[in-house]
């Protein structure tokens, strides 16, 4: 793709603006100020987009509410990667006929992914006639002008347009609480793992300029945020399409480089992708979790290739090898599916001897989903869905055994952790993180929220560490 095709121009975006000052000046003049809800699912990507459109709201006039009753606006922002996720959500919109019965000015919004599917898509059209938007992933960007032509015009408004990909830059946000916040270095993916429908959805790989990355980290540093999420469908691809001498490696460094007390996270990697370099960096900067999210989804050479997944076991487990050499005490995670067309159950035991082999600390499991519209929904699948389900059961009991003897592990060390929020399990008060991601739960003054602190790990679960502050 041309870079000039895949920049919104700067009078889009300003349009776009003056849409958003007008109906704030509406708004304004309402006697009581308009509410919207914005609901999430699927990935961290669709939660940044989703703090997109809180801050495309908050700039026409609307506050924030979790009651569907009184939202005058909903928007739900929807996931494609799994038919539990759509199933979901068709359930959670049926729902919402009982809420624009009693208020039939309601403006309901489906989005992202899942409405980028137009067999989904037609299905809102037909089934359910209360939703008044549909829009796709690729205008985003345009959702103040699409809600005005719903509130002008009356009418229904579908805008799913077939698109390799845009990128937006100057969106408003809302982000959800002072401490942590997603930044997007990248959109799309040029991958087409025969299972996904992403690639389908988000459209092709396109960056945004290194120096606007660094600009959007800087002035979240700025503000006070602790743990900043660097995010991309595969953002070891970062750079690729920008013609510049830059890659993923060399942002990380240039982030790391920010003045400010934050961590930086990032996801996520494709294990095609992931470099010697990469690891190099990570190790070298003190800012990088020592936390890598590398998806391997299965253990078998011959499934990985039926994935369209481009590497093999050996070549998967070189990496960790290497990687593990470099940061010793590094954090892993992975996604599995089970259960993939074909798979049989000797190739699921290679999927178990790998767990074996690489000891994650948490994994992501999934039975396999078929997406319409990818090459592995044409293809035979004779494994009945009880083996799927046992095969299933096997990996969540290995891994949770496996996450119990890592977090054992902790015990009596004392770590750097982030406390992140107020407990709801009535035995401890507060929430923390370790710099690699591990939950622990502490007692002390909700005036720490926010802070760093020393904690001593004292119990630990599969899910969880319990530890005590070590105070000054």
């Amino acid at each position: 793709m041309r870079r000039e095709d895949v920049l919104i121009s700067a009078e889009a975006l300003e349009r776009q603006r003056e849409i958003r000052r007008q109906v704030m000046e509406h708004n304004a003049r309402l006697p009581v100020q308009p509410l919207a809800l914005v609901d999430t699912y699927g990935c961290q990507q669709n939660e940044a987009d989703s703090e997109q459109i809180r801050g495309m709201l908050s700039e026409m006039g609307y506050g924030f509410t979790e009651d569907e009753q009184e939202a005058d606006v909903i928007v739900i922002n929807t996931c494609a990667v799994r038919e539990h996720a759509e199933m979901r959500v068709l359930g959670n919109v049926g729902h919402l006929t009982h809420t624009k019965r009693n208020k039939p000015s309601q403006i309901i919004c489906l989005c992202g992914c899942a409405m980028q599917e137009p067999h989904m898509a037609e299905k809102i059209k037909k089934s359910f006639r209360h939703v008044d938007l549909v829009f796709g992933p690729h205008v985003l960007w345009k959702f103040s002008e699409l809600l005005c032509q719903v509130m002008d015009q009356k009418k229904r408004v579908f805008e799913t347009p077939d698109s390799p990909g845009v990128i937006a830059e100057g969106l408003p946000v809302v982000h959800k609480g002072k401490l942590k916040a997603w930044v997007s270095i990248m959109y799309g993916c040029n991958n087409f793992c025969t299972y996904c429908i992403v690639p389908y959805v988000r459209g092709r790989e396109r960056s945004r300029a290194p120096e606007l990355i660094l600009d959007e980290v800087r002035q979240l540093a700025t503000e006070g945020y602790k743990d900043i999420t660097l995010l991309g469908q595969n953002v070891n691809s970062y750079g690729k399409d920008l013609g510049l001498d830059m890659d993923f490696a060399d942002l990380l460094e240039q982030v790391n480089a920010i003045p400010g007390d934050f961590l930086i996270r990032f996801m996520t990697s494709h294990p095609k992708d992931a470099s010697q370099k990469l690891f190099e960096t990570m190790a070298r900067c003190e800012k990088v979790a020592p936390h890598l999210h590398l998806p391997v989804q299965a253990g078998s050479d011959r499934v990985l290739k039926a994935m369209n997944r481009h590497y093999d076991r050996a070549a998967y487990l070189d990496e960790i090898r290497r990687l593990r050499a470099l940061i010793p005490d590094i954090v892993l995670t992975s996604d599995i599916i089970v259960g993939f067309p074909g798979e049989t159950t000797e190739e699921f035991e290679e999927t178990l001897s790998l767990l074996e082999q690489v000891r994650y600390d948490a994994l992501f499991t999934f039975i396999y989903s078929p997406r319409e519209g990818t090459p592995a929904a044409k293809l035979p699948d004779p494994m009945s869905r009880e083996e799927k389900n046992r095969n299933f059961q096997r990996l969540v009991d290995l891994q949770n055994r496996i996450s119990a003897e890592k977090h054992a592990a902790y015990v009596g060390k004392t770590l750097r952790v982030l406390v992140d929020g107020e407990n709801d399990d009535g035995r401890h008060t507060l929430t923390a993180r370790t710099d690699g991601g591990r939950l622990v739960h502490l007692n002390g003054d909700a005036a720490l929220i926010g802070t760093w602190q020393q904690a001593k790990i004292t119990g630990s679960t599969t899910w969880a560490l319990f530890g005590e502050l070590v105070l000054d």
